[in-house]
């Protein structure tokens, strides 16, 4: 079964949590965004808001687009 564009969304956010060597509860802590909510958001079980998605961009200092044109 192929990935939806939501799970490689969260899997994009995933690998730059890794690259920046960070886990769910620190990004959680920098952008506000409940734990809960951010864990279903990076299992991709529930879609990032285009907002959340903004934030956490702004939290990892990436471009939003990063999330977006890895998710392609």
């Amino acid at each position: 079964m192929d990935e939806s564009h939501d799970q490689k969304i969260a899997a994009e956010v995933r690998a730059e949590l890794g690259r920046k060597e960070l886990s769910c509860a620190a990004l959680a802590r920098m952008t506000d965004i409940p734990e809960p909510t951010l864990r279903r958001r990076l299992k991709g079980s529930a879609p990032f808001r285009i907002a959340e998605l903004e934030t956490v961009a702004e939290a990892l200092d990436v471009p939003v687009m990063q999330f977006l044109d890895g998710a392609a």
